[in-house]
């Protein structure tokens, strides 16, 4: 039985996971996110499947020649011609592993190899036998292991184990085990197999159910020492077991997991989660644990108004552990009084600079309408009793775009108006988009930096609105614009406009700041009185 507290991560992102890829990834992109793995302190590294493509092959044999401290690996099912074109693409490494596998559950036994159970063990341990001839790291699966009778799996362990392996792989293949019948799957496999001393019990679960990280977190606790895992959750199906959740699973749970640890260094974690999403053009949920945009987010007011007086009260880890700058709190139509004033304060205004109960009810009246406010937006407020797009410096006229294929430069017109004047130019970019943002930014004088741009359907059918949403970033402080319009074109014009006006919206209220005896509470006084004699 494995003693050590140690947990080895073995990541198959570039093997189960490039399967539930649209398209295969390149050397390039594969050699990338393999180097991005051995720096987040992943220890064995699954390459690939040699025999399944030259591709693959030749990216398994680049990985191999480049990684100097993860172990990389080649999967062959327990084939001769697999395992010795496994072989011959690892051989470059130093050291290096050889996993080989077959099905042992009766419904893949039966229906899919049409052979006996006894036919199958002779064939997995044959081929341990043959990877042994290569390299002395060898790791035998026993893939759909969640559903094989228990006995046979016990049986199929020990004859790998006397074979040579020196890993033996559990998986649940199907995601079909919850976790009690899974942990107890790995203790009856500790405690029967009488030479599983001589290897390290590894688990590799999928998520159909959704208990990915939960099998492989129990199965550690009954004695597993290698959790087979994928950044991101990518994998077939519903996904592999998470990597970073594992990781920070037993990280943060140590104690209670009676002392186990990795090697992941968890402030890499957001940065590789976030490179292996722009590579597999997979995004990652906005809830997805660990790295999606929410999981240090806090909108409702209970919870923000907890975190701003201690972290740990809605925050079991920090944002600062798995990489990230910090946490985000929403200020939307939930938050409450406590985290006005906050925002507030970070923006420099004291508390006698403004009557919160005002300043919060039109905060609740502008969040109804556009759903989240952003710090310029709140401080706006102080300065303007309303914020309505009439009041906007610019207004998008008039644009004309042309764009096409062989050869044809992207070309825009664009005119603005400006109170009672128009202004017009012409530009050229790299596409329609490039074209009419470098219209808009030489009509404004904004040297904006365009930081995300994000396209989204608002509705359905052919009468459906395209959204698109912008942050850009000017003198350092992030501006959000969002724009609406049938045409994705128009739309994002409106949406980078939108961006421009909420700058030019802040320079105004930073002049208003420095003139000699303009408070905010004076100002917000004056704006109120002028609105009321408007009203009048």
């Amino acid at each position: 039985m494995a003693t050590s507290d140690r947990v080895v991560i073995f990541d198959t992102t570039l093997r189960d996971g490039e399967q539930a890829l649209p398209q295969s990834l390149s050397m390039r992109q594969k050699l990338q996110i393999a180097l991005a793995l051995e720096e987040l302190g992943v220890d064995v590294i699954e390459a690939g499947f040699p025999v399944s493509s030259q591709g693959d092959f030749e990216s398994v044999q680049m990985i191999a020649r480049s990684l100097k401290n993860a172990v990389p690996c080649g999967l062959s099912r327990a084939v001769v011609k697999d395992i010795d074109v496994a072989a011959e693409a690892l051989k470059v490494a130093e050291h290096f592993r050889i996993h080989t596998f077959i099905a042992t559950s009766t419904i893949h036994v039966k229906d899919k190899l049409r052979k006996s159970f006894d036919d199958v063990l002779a064939m997995g341990v044959a081929a341990v036998k043959r990877a042994r001839q290569y390299t002395d790291d060898v790791e035998f699966s026993c893939e759909d292991a969640g559903r094989t009778p228990i006995d046979q799996l016990c049986r199929m362990v020990e004859e790998a184990i006397e074979a040579g392996a020196t890993t033996i792989n559990i998986p649940d293949t199907v995601g079909y085990t919850v976790p009690t019948e899974f942990g107890g799957i790995i203790t009856q496999v500790m405690n029967r197999v009488p030479n599983i001393d001589k290897a390290v019990i590894s688990v590799h679960c999928h998520n159909d159910l959704g208990m990915a990280t939960a099998n492989s977190i129990t199965a550690v606790q009954m004695g597993a020492r290698q959790i087979e895992c994928c950044m991101n959750g990518l994998g077939e199906r519903a996904g592999n077991c998470s990597l970073e959740e594992v990781a920070m699973a037993i990280k943060l749970r140590s104690k209670a997991l009676g002392g186990l640890s990795t090697g992941i260094v968890s402030k890499n974690i957001a940065r590789t989660s976030a490179l292996v999403s722009k590579i597999c053009h997979e995004p990652v949920p906005a809830h997805k644990a660990i790295v999606g945009s929410n999981a240090f987010s806090h909108s409702s007011g209970i919870h923000q108004d907890g975190v701003l007086k201690n972290r740990e009260t809605y925050e079991i880890l920090t944002p600062e552990s798995v990489g990230f700058s910090g946490n985000t709190m929403l200020m939307t139509a939930r938050s409450g009084r406590h985290m006005i004033r906050e925002c507030l304060r970070k923006l420099g205004y004291a508390d006698d600079d403004y009557e919160l109960n005002d300043i919060y009810a039109r905060f609740l009246k502008l969040a109804d309408k556009k759903g989240q406010v952003f710090d310029y937006d709140l401080e706006a407020l102080i300065f303007f009793t309303k914020l309505d797009e009439e009041d906007d410096m610019y207004h998008l006229d008039q644009m004309n775009v042309m764009s096409g294929s062989l050869g044809t430069i992207p070309t825009a017109t664009v005119r603005l108006r400006v109170g009672r004047r128009t202004r017009t130019e012409s530009s050229i970019g790299n596409g329609p988009v490039d074209a009419i943002y470098n219209c808009i930014t030489h009509l404004t004088g904004m040297k904006v930096v365009l930081k995300s741009y994000e396209i989204s359907a608002n509705g359905a059918g052919m009468d459906a609105l395209g959204q698109v949403d912008v942050t850009v970033d000017y003198e350092g402080r992030i501006f959000h614009g969002m724009g609406l319009s049938t045409d994705v074109i128009e739309a994002s014009a409106l949406a980078l406009l939108r961006a421009i006006n909420n700058i030019e919206r802040a320079k105004r209220i930073h002049a208003e700041k420095k003139r000699p005896g303009r408070t905010a509470k004076a100002i917000a006084a004056e704006a109120a009185h002028e609105a009321a004699d408007s009203a009048s």
